[in-house]
């Protein structure tokens, strides 16, 4: 099971050292912060940078929920694992698959292709292909998509690296 912790943001990467190096690895499988790729032009050139995916959250995977939850007491500076009310909910399989589509948990997400067709964009290849309904705004300068997607039970707010190569 996947599931989310919330932590200040600027402190995801400390938790996530602390995880791994804190909790039990038959406990804990796999911690991560997922990342985005995007491209910035600075000194005349394009460089790639990585930014956070969604910033202020830490993802697990584990199969021992109760385990997990006592050894997360000893994490300092973690907020909370994410759930309704008093129960801790893991991420759906949707979201689940939304993720490792975006590649969380191997490597950051990878900046997306896209064509502008009849003032629409279409993804031709990338993570963010399949996606063209959760896009809200882009900018063909900054190379940067905003989206939307259901993720931890609410709306979440998110950047990707997008290069639109053509408008027709």
């Amino acid at each position: 099971m996947w599931y989310v912790v919330q932590v200040r943001a600027g402190t995801e990467e400390r938790i996530r050292r602390q995880c791994i190096s804190v909790i039990d690895k038959r406990v804990l499988e796999q911690c991560f912060v997922p990342y985005y790729k995007e491209q910035k032009k600075y000194q005349g050139t394009w460089h790639t940078e990585q930014k956070l995916l969604f910033p202020g959250y830490v993802f697990m995977v584990s199969n021992r929920l109760e385990e997990l939850y006592q050894d997360l007491q000893r994490i300092i500076g973690m907020t909370r694992l994410l759930g309704t009310g008093d129960d801790i909910v893991p991420l759906q399989e949707n979201e689940i698959e939304l993720m490792k589509k975006m590649g969380a948990g191997r490597n950051a997400m990878e900046v997306s292709t896209g064509i502008i067709e009849k003032g629409s964009v279409v993804i031709t290849q990338g993570p963010l292909a399949g996606m063209e309904g959760c896009i809200r705004k882009i900018d063909r300068h900054k190379r940067k998509a905003w989206l939307e997607v259901s993720m931890f039970g609410r709306t979440m707010k998110m950047e990707a690296g997008l290069e639109v190569i053509e408008k027709r």
